[in-house]
Protein backbone atom coordinates (compact mmCIF):
# COMPACT_ATOMS: atom_id res chain seq x y z
CA UNK A 1 0.00 0.00 0.00
CA UNK A 2 1.47 3.35 -1.07
CA UNK A 3 1.42 6.53 0.98
CA UNK A 4 -1.26 7.87 -1.38
CA UNK A 5 -3.49 4.88 -0.63
CA UNK A 6 -2.89 5.36 3.08
CA UNK A 7 -3.92 9.00 2.72
CA UNK A 8 -7.19 8.05 0.97
CA UNK A 9 -7.92 5.51 3.72
CA UNK A 10 -7.21 8.17 6.35
CA UNK A 11 -9.57 10.58 4.58
CA UNK A 12 -12.43 8.09 4.69
CA UNK A 13 -11.79 7.26 8.36
CA UNK A 14 -11.54 10.92 9.33
CA UNK A 15 -14.67 11.76 7.35
CA UNK A 16 -16.71 9.15 9.25
CA UNK A 17 -15.36 10.48 12.54
CA UNK A 18 -16.02 14.10 11.54
CA UNK A 19 -19.67 13.52 10.61
CA UNK A 20 -20.17 11.48 13.77
CA UNK A 21 -18.89 14.21 16.06
CA UNK A 22 -20.86 16.77 14.02
CA UNK A 23 -24.19 14.96 14.44
CA UNK A 24 -23.44 14.04 18.05
CA UNK A 25 -22.92 17.73 18.78
CA UNK A 26 -26.33 18.53 17.28
CA UNK A 27 -27.98 15.83 19.39
CA UNK A 28 -26.12 16.85 22.56
CA UNK A 29 -27.01 20.52 22.19
CA UNK A 30 -30.65 19.76 21.38
CA UNK A 31 -30.86 17.68 24.55
CA UNK A 32 -29.24 20.49 26.54
CA UNK A 33 -31.81 22.94 25.17
CA UNK A 34 -34.75 20.73 26.14
CA UNK A 35 -35.33 18.33 23.24
CA UNK A 36 -34.31 14.72 24.08
CA UNK A 37 -35.50 13.28 20.74
CA UNK A 38 -32.08 12.61 19.23
CA UNK A 39 -30.60 11.41 22.53
CA UNK A 40 -33.42 8.89 22.94
CA UNK A 41 -32.72 7.61 19.41
CA UNK A 42 -29.07 7.01 20.31
CA UNK A 43 -27.63 9.85 18.23
CA UNK A 44 -25.31 11.18 20.94
CA UNK A 45 -22.61 8.75 19.83
CA UNK A 46 -19.43 8.59 17.76
CA UNK A 47 -20.60 5.33 16.20
CA UNK A 48 -20.82 6.28 12.49
CA UNK A 49 -23.41 3.57 11.80
CA UNK A 50 -25.95 5.68 13.70
CA UNK A 51 -25.35 8.64 11.39
CA UNK A 52 -24.87 7.11 7.92
CA UNK A 53 -26.78 8.54 4.96
CA UNK A 54 -26.42 6.38 1.81
CA UNK A 55 -25.72 9.31 -0.51
CA UNK A 56 -24.00 11.88 1.71
CA UNK A 57 -21.95 9.45 3.81
CA UNK A 58 -21.17 6.67 1.34
CA UNK A 59 -21.60 7.61 -2.32
CA UNK A 60 -20.38 11.22 -2.29
CA UNK A 61 -17.21 10.60 -0.23
CA UNK A 62 -16.27 7.66 -2.49
CA UNK A 63 -16.72 9.88 -5.55
CA UNK A 64 -14.65 12.58 -3.86
CA UNK A 65 -11.86 10.13 -3.00
CA UNK A 66 -11.80 8.72 -6.52
CA UNK A 67 -11.82 12.13 -8.22
CA UNK A 68 -9.43 13.77 -5.71
CA UNK A 69 -12.14 16.30 -4.85
CA UNK A 70 -12.36 17.68 -1.28
CA UNK A 71 -14.09 15.20 1.04
CA UNK A 72 -17.58 16.73 1.24
CA UNK A 73 -20.76 15.03 2.34
CA UNK A 74 -23.36 14.82 5.04
CA UNK A 75 -24.87 12.42 7.53
CA UNK A 76 -28.42 11.38 8.31
CA UNK A 77 -30.10 14.51 9.73
CA UNK A 78 -30.35 14.65 13.50
CA UNK A 79 -34.06 14.59 14.48
CA UNK A 80 -35.06 17.70 16.38
CA UNK A 81 -38.51 18.64 17.71
CA UNK A 82 -38.42 22.44 18.21
CA UNK A 83 -41.67 22.26 20.21
CA UNK A 84 -39.54 21.05 23.13
CA UNK A 85 -37.32 24.14 23.07
CA UNK A 86 -37.94 26.84 25.65
CA UNK A 87 -36.66 29.52 23.26
CA UNK A 88 -37.46 28.03 19.83
CA UNK A 89 -35.46 30.48 17.70
CA UNK A 90 -32.31 30.73 19.82
CA UNK A 91 -32.30 27.04 20.74
CA UNK A 92 -32.69 26.01 17.11
CA UNK A 93 -29.78 28.26 16.10
CA UNK A 94 -27.58 26.92 18.92
CA UNK A 95 -28.43 23.33 18.03
CA UNK A 96 -27.67 23.99 14.35
CA UNK A 97 -24.31 25.69 14.81
CA UNK A 98 -23.14 23.13 17.37
CA UNK A 99 -22.26 20.74 14.54
CA UNK A 100 -19.90 23.05 12.60
CA UNK A 101 -18.44 24.39 15.84
CA UNK A 102 -17.55 20.84 16.89
CA UNK A 103 -15.73 20.36 13.58
CA UNK A 104 -13.69 23.52 14.08
CA UNK A 105 -12.82 22.46 17.64
CA UNK A 106 -11.49 19.14 16.34
CA UNK A 107 -9.57 20.95 13.58
CA UNK A 108 -7.93 23.24 16.14
CA UNK A 109 -6.98 20.26 18.34
CA UNK A 110 -5.43 18.51 15.31
CA UNK A 111 -3.52 21.70 14.46
CA UNK A 112 -2.13 21.91 18.00
CA UNK A 113 -0.97 18.27 17.88
CA UNK A 114 0.71 18.88 14.52
CA UNK A 115 2.50 21.89 15.97
CA UNK A 116 3.63 19.74 18.89
CA UNK A 117 5.09 17.18 16.47
CA UNK A 118 6.69 19.92 14.40
CA UNK A 119 8.36 21.54 17.38
CA UNK A 120 9.43 18.27 19.03
CA UNK A 121 12.18 17.07 16.66
CA UNK A 122 13.90 18.16 13.42
CA UNK A 123 12.35 15.13 11.66
CA UNK A 124 8.92 16.15 12.95
CA UNK A 125 9.46 19.64 11.55
CA UNK A 126 10.47 18.22 8.18
CA UNK A 127 7.44 15.91 8.03
CA UNK A 128 4.85 18.46 9.11
CA UNK A 129 6.28 21.16 6.86
CA UNK A 130 6.07 18.84 3.86
CA UNK A 131 2.48 17.63 4.27
CA UNK A 132 0.64 20.73 2.94
CA UNK A 133 2.90 20.68 -0.10
CA UNK A 134 2.52 16.95 -0.68
CA UNK A 135 6.26 16.30 -0.45
CA UNK A 136 6.29 13.62 2.23
CA UNK A 137 8.84 10.97 1.33
CA UNK A 138 7.67 7.38 1.88
CA UNK A 139 11.30 6.53 2.69
CA UNK A 140 10.98 8.42 5.97
CA UNK A 141 10.97 5.46 8.32
CA UNK A 142 9.10 7.03 11.22
CA UNK A 143 5.74 6.56 12.88
CA UNK A 144 5.46 10.34 12.73
CA UNK A 145 4.72 10.13 8.98
CA UNK A 146 1.35 8.32 9.18
CA UNK A 147 0.51 10.05 12.47
CA UNK A 148 1.11 13.51 11.00
CA UNK A 149 -0.76 12.60 7.83
CA UNK A 150 -3.75 11.40 9.87
CA UNK A 151 -3.75 14.57 11.98
CA UNK A 152 -3.51 16.77 8.90
CA UNK A 153 -6.49 15.04 7.29
CA UNK A 154 -8.32 15.36 10.62
CA UNK A 155 -7.70 19.09 10.53
CA UNK A 156 -8.46 19.56 6.83
CA UNK A 157 -11.64 17.49 6.57
CA UNK A 158 -13.15 18.97 9.72
CA UNK A 159 -12.51 22.45 8.26
CA UNK A 160 -14.20 21.41 5.00
CA UNK A 161 -17.26 20.03 6.79
CA UNK A 162 -17.45 22.98 9.17
CA UNK A 163 -17.40 25.57 6.39
CA UNK A 164 -19.64 23.52 4.08
CA UNK A 165 -22.36 23.10 6.69
CA UNK A 166 -22.39 26.82 7.50
CA UNK A 167 -23.49 27.64 3.93
CA UNK A 168 -27.09 28.94 4.20
CA UNK A 169 -28.62 26.42 1.77
CA UNK A 170 -31.32 24.03 3.09
CA UNK A 171 -30.92 21.61 4.72
CA UNK A 172 -27.39 22.65 5.74
CA UNK A 173 -26.91 24.07 9.23
CA UNK A 174 -26.42 27.63 8.03
CA UNK A 175 -29.98 27.66 6.69
CA UNK A 176 -31.34 27.24 10.21
CA UNK A 177 -29.98 30.67 11.06
CA UNK A 178 -31.19 32.45 7.93
CA UNK A 179 -34.66 30.89 7.92
CA UNK A 180 -35.65 32.70 11.12
CA UNK A 181 -35.33 36.03 9.30
CA UNK A 182 -37.56 35.08 6.32
CA UNK A 183 -41.28 35.68 5.86
CA UNK A 184 -43.62 32.67 5.67
CA UNK A 185 -43.93 32.90 1.89
CA UNK A 186 -40.19 33.32 1.37
CA UNK A 187 -39.55 30.41 3.71
CA UNK A 188 -41.74 28.08 1.66
CA UNK A 189 -39.79 28.93 -1.50
CA UNK A 190 -36.51 28.67 0.39
CA UNK A 191 -37.29 25.17 1.65
CA UNK A 192 -38.66 24.02 -1.71
CA UNK A 193 -35.60 24.94 -3.75
CA UNK A 194 -33.17 24.00 -0.99
CA UNK A 195 -32.36 20.43 -1.99
CA UNK A 196 -31.96 21.42 -5.66
CA UNK A 197 -29.69 24.29 -4.68
CA UNK A 198 -27.66 21.89 -2.52
CA UNK A 199 -27.24 19.41 -5.38
CA UNK A 200 -26.20 22.24 -7.73
CA UNK A 201 -23.73 23.52 -5.15
CA UNK A 202 -22.14 20.09 -4.67
CA UNK A 203 -22.02 18.91 -8.27
CA UNK A 204 -21.77 22.18 -10.20
CA UNK A 205 -20.41 24.70 -7.73
CA UNK A 206 -16.90 23.36 -7.24
CA UNK A 207 -15.34 26.76 -7.88
CA UNK A 208 -17.64 28.48 -5.39
CA UNK A 209 -17.04 25.83 -2.75
CA UNK A 210 -13.30 26.21 -3.25
CA UNK A 211 -13.50 29.98 -2.74
CA UNK A 212 -15.30 29.37 0.55
CA UNK A 213 -13.28 26.47 1.89
CA UNK A 214 -9.68 26.92 0.70
CA UNK A 215 -9.08 30.31 2.38
CA UNK A 216 -9.97 28.79 5.76
CA UNK A 217 -7.66 25.83 5.15
CA UNK A 218 -5.05 28.40 4.12
CA UNK A 219 -5.32 30.15 7.49
CA UNK A 220 -4.67 26.88 9.33
CA UNK A 221 -1.80 26.03 6.98
CA UNK A 222 -0.23 29.45 7.57
CA UNK A 223 -0.34 28.88 11.33
CA UNK A 224 1.11 25.40 10.88
CA UNK A 225 3.97 26.55 8.68
CA UNK A 226 4.87 29.86 10.33
CA UNK A 227 5.17 28.72 13.95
Amino acid sequence: MTLQHVDILFQLIVFLFAISIHESAHAWMANRRGDPTARMLGRVTLNPIKHIDPIGTVLLPLIAAYSHFPMIGWAKPTPVDPRNFKSPVMDDILTSVAGPVSNFVVAICALLLLLLIKLSTPLGRQIVFGIPYGIISPEMNSVLVPLSLLLYELMRINIILGVFNLIPVPPLDGSHVLRHFLSASALRVYDTIGIFALMALVFLGGGLLGRLIFPVIGIFNDILLRI
